[in-house]
């Protein structure tokens, strides 16, 4: 019997009823296809304008818009935050969509229990911009970070789904241009195989309440149209080189599409040297730290917590 690597964590818990009722809800809410024929554009007015309706914040957080260089983003922060402590999220929407008050949210109950402030960018969203365009936004934004005099020690990189591959490139290219690298790394539900060949790609099809295949294969036609590229590190970070990378944590849930993606990577990730942990919760949804009714969610973000704080040495904020 193969021995189960220390990195590597089954979350014990089993799935909330919360989350078993979340997850049917998501199927019935995400019944659109996504076909060649779908108007991205169209489709992603009509999310965001259920975001805005949708989802409320707490009056205490407070956003405020900036432009990074040429890119443009919202800082976030809330009465716990320290200005020299900065968590930088890229979120996700498969390249094509944003979600900009839900992952507000999830980044402000983030920086409460961090004492920290976050910088959400807005990157340019395929398929008006495809690739490289996003990556280069992050990067940007990455730089402008330490353009402000932001200590690297005090950066958190973090970012979900698609979101999480541009926080692994971002670190690809700040190594390679040899920029200081961040303290840590967290990554949700992370897509970092643009060639989507993980066995749990094909075997989670149709039991993932959130994606399909079938619209993932739409959609990375509009990010990278030219399959050759589909290998490239920038792309699918997974085949990038992992050497030298600060501390990385994952978390994926034991039933998505990706659940492969993280694993894979967490394995690449320990074999290059890299302090990592990897996470996985039991038929957790895709993101499903999103959603902040769900216990699995609370815990969740105590784990990222805990992660954060001894890899920074803000442990002096432990609760």
């Amino acid at each position: 019997m193969q021995r189960r690597p220390s990195y590597r964590r089954d979350v014990g818990l089993r799935p909330s009823l919360r989350s078993r009722a979340y997850s049917a809800v998501l199927r019935l809410m995400l019944r659109t296809r996504v076909t060649p024929d779908t108007d991205i554009a169209a489709l992603r007015r009509r999310f965001e304008k259920f975001d805005a309706r949708g989802v409320a914040l707490d009056r205490s957080v407070a956003r405020t818009a900036v432009l990074c260089g040429d890119v443009p983003g919202e800082w976030l922060s809330v009465p716990e935050s320290r200005s020299e402590r900065v968590l930088l999220y890229l979120r996700g929407g498969s390249f094509a969509f944003r979600f900009p008050n839900a992952h507000a949210a999830l980044v402000a109950r983030m920086c409460r229990r961090l004492h920290a402030r976050a910088l959400i960018p807005d990157y340019r969203l395929a398929p008006e911009h495809p690739f490289p365009a996003a990556t280069d936004d992050c990067h940007a934004v990455y730089r402008f970070l330490l353009a402000q005099g932001i200590a690297p020690r005090n950066i958190v990189l973090a970012g979900d789904s698609a979101g999480a591959n541009l926080a692994l490139v971002t670190l690809q290219r700040a190594r390679s241009a040899g920029e200081p690298l961040p303290a840590c790394v967290v990554l949700l539900s992370p897509a970092l195989d643009c060639t989507m060949g993980s066995p749990s790609m094909a075997h989670f099809d149709g039991v993932d309440p959130m994606l399909r295949l079938s619209a993932l294969l739409v959609l990375r036609k509009h990010y990278v149209p030219a399959p050759e590229l589909y290998t490239h590190p920038e792309v699918s970070p997974l085949f990038g080189d992992f050497r030298g990378f600060p501390p990385l944590f994952f978390q994926v849930g034991s039933t998505e599409m990706l659940r492969d993606e993280a694993i894979r990577a967490a394995e690449k990730a320990d074999a290059a040297g890299v302090d990592v942990e990897l996470e996985l919760w039991p038929e957790a949804p895709h993101v499903f730290q999103i959603a902040d009714f769900l216990p699995e969610a609370s815990i969740a973000l105590a784990h990222i917590a805990r992660f954060v704080r001894m890899r920074t040495g803000w442990a002096d904020l432990a609760r």
